[in-house]
């Protein structure tokens, strides 16, 4: 069925797990005799379904992936062309700026042929630690892995001719993954690819409003919905369902505060703006993410005019400004 590869790290081949199988997907169980082991949840689940779950477990441990079975797909979904599952690890969140670090898909052939891939990447950067803390991937674990650029024709031809899927694909991996192609000179076209994304399935099908809440919570009906003491009733009967249904909820409204509004301890400022990343501030929003403020105030004067002069918090502008007079604060005991 298939077999693991553990390579030596120096001789820069591609570290990865390839398992293929054949499955008559005519010949699976009906969806209510499923296998348990494979359709713990729906494709559209929360978390993207057993797919993608497999998926991230591969990422995070890559020397085990060809460990575990496949999941099937939904016995309801019929293919007529390739269909890859993906999905990507990075070092950070910056579409344009970061780079990624590990990929894992699973290609589904309508005849019922699977094959599952996962890739360690040298992201030719260094890999943040607040990137390294969420995926567990260092530049230790990279150091000698092949570059995107190095394998982007492999990579590519997992994806010829195949429709697209994942967990939130269209707001994340998609672009990655185009961006990669583009620097490494291999356009990406994505002309006439369908795509499948669970995460908008999620949100289409399972609403996140007062009146769901109530629903899930209390199993009633929001009768007075969008009228303002309705919904104060409403709130009210739904955090009493929730205390009821997690007793570990802090009670006392300190322990409340820091659960709903958490704040990273590598925010410098309160809506995490601005952070701490090896003993420097960066940004950490749009297109400059990742960006040393140091090097903006010192090489990008109207950038820093352009966010004094707009809606940001004013403790984010206050020590942009000190910054501009020559002050920052001193980083914290344990930096981001």
């Amino acid at each position: 069925m298939g077999r693991r590869l553990t390579l030596p790290p120096a001789n820069r081949r591609p570290l990865t797990m390839r398992k293929v199988c054949r499955e008559n997907y005519a010949s699976r169980p009906s969806p209510g005799k499923t296998n348990p082991k494979l359709f713990c949840q729906p494709f559209g689940a929360a978390g993207g379904g057993p797919i993608v779950l497999f998926l991230r477990a591969a990422l995070r441990h890559p020397r085990t992936m060809s460990d575990h079975p496949i999941p099937a797909l939904p016995a309801r979904l019929r293919l007529d062309r390739p269909l890859v599952v993906f999905d990507l690890e990075a070092t950070g969140l910056n579409k344009r700026a970061d780079r990624i670090v590990a990929i894992a898909l699973v290609r589904y052939e309508p005849i019922g042929t699977t094959e599952q891939v996962s890739y360690l990447l040298n992201p030719g950067i260094p890999i943040p630690e607040d990137a390294t803390r969420i995926h567990g991937i260092s530049d230790a674990d990279v150091k000698d892995a092949p570059t995107f650029a190095e394998m982007a024709e492999t990579i590519a031809d997992h994806f010829a001719g195949a429709d697209l899927a994942g967990y939130n694909v269209l707001g994340y991996d998609i672009q990655m993954l185009t961006e990669e192609f583009a620097r490494a000179q291999r356009p990406f076209s994505l002309e006439g690819r369908r795509i499948l994304d669970a995460q908008r399935i999620f949100f289409r099908k399972e609403p996140r409003d007062l009146s769901a809440a109530l629903r899930y919570y209390c199993g009633a009906a929001h009768e007075n919905s969008h009228d303002a003491l309705g919904d104060v009733l409403a709130t009210i009967r739904v955090l009493a369902g929730q205390f009821q249904m997690y007793p570990d909820l802090p009670t006392d409204l300190d322990g409340l505060n820091d659960y709903c509004d958490p704040r990273d301890p590598a925010w410098v400022d309160r809506a995490g703006r601005l952070k701490w990343n090896r003993g420097e501030i960066v940004f950490n929003f749009g297109k400059f993410q990742g960006q040393a403020l140091r090097d903006a105030v010192a090489h990008d004067p109207n950038f820093i005019t352009w966010l004094l002069r707009s809606d940001f918090p004013d403790d984010t502008k206050q020590i942009v400004r000190d910054a501009v007079n020559g002050k920052y604060p001193d980083p914290p005991a344990t930096p981001g």
